[in-house]
């Protein structure tokens, strides 16, 4: 309520209105309360929609967007907003985590912020706390494989498959198809970039977010090629050792593949 008569009226979620329910807006329209503001709120709304081209020719139509490589800097000052402060890893971190939907990020980013209840949240807690699209974030263990820290890469996993809502095992199935996956991305980004490639082209012709890319860029130069090679070979073997070709424990055939292939030679 602004004053007097004035009001405003919010409607959320029309992303989800049926025809029928754009029929009653739009007899509404015709002859709308004159002491009225009508906002309709939705996410995904084609620019072509029966609702967008309605709204458009009685009020004003706005489009709110986010770009990829402004996330991070977004997921901040949401942070910010709530009186709430967290650093560019712990942003870059939360986007990996949650991946680019702006609605996600926002339920993530009130969460975190209510938890840390003044306290800076730091890439650690959103490690911890954040809650991924579907599956629980590897990052943690890619960077620590990145980084060539071998202690930091044993407890990152040994964490993950604790923390993980299904069985050990097949949870550890997803880690290994998870590795041989990143693994080929920064060994295909270490190509590119000894070709001269700039990250945001890799980005590109990958098909993969910038930051993505950029990170793999990062990890690509802590390995050579032909370590990248055997790496791509070694958990190739995993794979196939731990879905019953070797009669070694799974566990201990991925802790031993963990060290040898983050393990600098010598």
């Amino acid at each position: 309520m602004f004053g007097g008569d004035a009001r405003a009226v919010i409607v959320d979620g029309v992303e989800a209105w049926k025809a029928a329910d754009v029929k009653e807006i739009e007899d509404y329209l015709a002859a709308p309360a004159p002491t009225t503001v009508l906002a309709l709120v939705g996410d995904g709304l084609k620019k072509d929609s029966a609702l967008v081209k309605l709204v458009a020719k009685a009020g004003e139509s706005h489009t709110y967007e986010v770009g990829k490589r402004q996330l991070p800097e977004w997921v901040g000052e949401q942070f910010a907003r709530l009186g709430a402060t967290a650093d560019r890893d712990a942003c870059r971190a939360l986007v990996e985590a949650v991946g680019d939907d702006v609605g996600d990020l926002s339920s993530e980013i009130q969460k975190l912020a209510t938890w840390a209840n003044g306290e800076p949240v730091t890439q650690a807690i959103v490690e911890q706390l954040a809650v991924g699209r579907a599956e629980t974030p590897i990052f943690a263990v890619t960077d620590a494989w990145g980084s060539r820290d071998v202690g930091a890469t044993l407890r990152a996993t040994e964490s993950l498959l604790e923390r993980s809502h299904r069985p050990r095992s097949g949870e550890l199935i997803r880690v290994i198809a998870s590795l041989v996956s990143h693994v080929g991305r920064v060994r295909k980004v270490s190509k590119l970039a000894d070709e001269g490639v700039r990250s945001s082209e890799i980005a590109s012709r990958l098909k993969i977010h910038p930051f993505v890319a950029e990170k793999s860029a990062k990890q690509a130069g802590n390995f050579s090629a032909d370590e990248l090679a055997q790496a791509t070979v070694r958990l190739a073997a995993l794979d196939a050792g731990a879905k019953g070709g070797s009669r070694l424990p799974p566990e201990l055939q991925l802790e031993r593949t963990l060290v040898e292939i983050t393990q600098r030679a010598g």
